[in-house]
């Protein structure tokens, strides 16, 4: 199992030693005709560690070596001891998923994780500089490094429909040929491949230099869509964050907001502060109730709203959770309060509730459904439903939580026919036997309702 709704048992489980280990476990699943699904810390929300041959668990592949503007890492390292070590050298990585303290690099790098930071910073394939992989030929792979490989991605690349990418400033979803540009770019293939295309051995990340300054506003708002809406001016004053969370997460907060408040936007910068302050203060239609300059009182601010999806679960039971499918699309800015508006009609023609929080500055929102799990037999209408509106907005199905069991069914919808046919080429050049986490990003099956844990 992982943090999803999903559970299936693997015939073995290895932890390998090094990458002997996994040229090994490779070998073997060619002989037995298996399959090698790489796993990390069991953090993802969507099945997309879980398979039903040989699972690897590469914990012991934490290796952390810090340079002036690079950290290179074993996929097993955990994202929290990494910060750790960065900030001893007044460093950070980017990337900051709210689960960022359990999950391993690995399982970020298969994702192609963000968090509340991206909307500055960029995802983990604007933050990776090279990769070291083994592949399903048990092929050791260095990439931008190994030319004739690179050769071929961009080779891949040139043959896309662009148009039929999402329009949005994240995505997870597929695999994100469009990213690749030169040959420079090669490795940003396997981010957010979910191990289908190799198993990362050493990734090289891109460090920064933690800002001296920082300053996070928490702006309370009557109106659900007039919160979305003020998202797309605030942008425009280069915030490094904007979030959102519903009355779910402001009603576990020890504030006392407006009775009648619906929703909050968190809403942080790192540079030109007062400049910042005065444009966001000239735009806003909802009310500063907060403005923090201290790191101990910011931390204490963000970690409420990392907290959102424990809340959420903590205010539904068990037997009321919707296994979550539909919880990480994101649209372009402008098409936003859109979101609000299709999951008010899902609402009201399945009879379920939602409770919503996310990363609002890329249009990226987290939704959970509630209604009675037992008898609830419309999982993938509503799958249907959503991600056919969320495609006709520009948008992905999926924005940095990846494809998984749920979703990757819908890839060929979202994409189109011809693109999901280079993909599928991606696919045979990297691992001609489907041997790595077959099921993931190209199927032919329906996986969104298979699987499910028993109540």
């Amino acid at each position: 199992m992982d943090s999803s709704s999903y559970q299936i048992i693997p015939s073995v489980v290895i932890v390998p030693k090094d990458e002997k280990d996994i040229m090994r476990a490779i070998k073997i699943a060619k002989k037995f005709k298996s399959s090698v699904t790489v796993r990390g810390a069991g953090t993802g929300l969507v099945g997309s560690a879980l398979n039903n041959g040989i699972i690897l668990d590469m914990k012991n592949f934490n290796s952390i070596k810090i340079t002036k503007n690079y950290a290179i890492v074993g996929p097993g390292v955990i994202k929290g001891e990494l910060d750790k070590k960065l900030e001893i050298h007044d460093k950070f990585f980017p990337p900051n998923p709210s689960i960022g303290s359990f999950c391993t690099v690995g399982g970020m790098i298969g994702n192609n994780s963000s968090g509340s930071k991206s909307l500055k910073y960029g995802s983990v394939i604007d933050n990776v500089a090279e990769i070291i992989f083994v592949d399903g030929n048990g092929k050791r792979i260095s990439l931008p490094k190994d030319k004739k490989v690179s050769k071929k991605i961009l080779e891949f690349s040139k043959k896309i429909k662009i148009e039929k990418f999402p329009n949005v400033t994240k995505n997870s979803s597929g695999y994100r040929i469009d990213k690749i540009r030169s040959i420079t770019d090669a490795h940003k293939l396997i981010i957010g491949s979910e191990g289908t295309l190799g198993i990362a051995l050493s990734i090289k990340l891109k460090i920064r230099d933690r800002q001296e300054k920082k300053i996070l506003f928490i702006i309370e708002f009557k109106s659900i869509i007039d919160a979305s809406r003020n998202c797309l001016e605030i942008n425009k004053t280069m915030p490094s964050a904007i979030e959102f969370v519903d009355r779910t997460t402001l009603n576990q907060i020890n504030f006392k907001f407006s009775q009648d408040t619906q929703c909050l936007l968190l809403v942080e910068y790192d540079e030109d502060i007062d400049r910042s302050e005065k444009k966001l203060k000239s735009i806003i239609t909802g009310k500063i109730v907060k403005k923090l300059k201290k790191d101990s009182e910011i931390n204490e601010w963000w970690r409420y709203r990392d907290l959102s999806l424990h809340y959420s679960l903590k205010s539904i039971k068990k037997e009321k959770r919707i296994p979550h499918v539909i919880e990480d699309a994101a649209v372009p800015l402008e098409n936003l309060p859109e979101i609000f508006k299709i999951l008010k009609k899902i609402n009201k023609k399945f009879k379920t509730k939602t409770i919503v929080y996310g990363h609002a500055g890329n249009g990226n929102i987290h939704v959970r459904l509630i209604s009675d799990r037992s008898e609830f037999t419309a999982i993938k209408k509503i799958a249907i439903l959503y991600f056919d509106e969320i495609i006709k907005l520009g948008g992905t199905i999926t924005a940095e939580h990846g494809d998984g069991l749920a979703r990757s069914e819908f890839i060929k919808k979202q994409y189109g026919k011809d693109n999901y046919k280079i993909f599928k080429e991606i696919k045979q050049f990297f691992d001609p036997k489907n041997i790595l986490n077959p099921g993931k990003i190209i199927t032919s099956k329906s996986t969104i309702i298979d699987n499910l844990e028993k109540l």
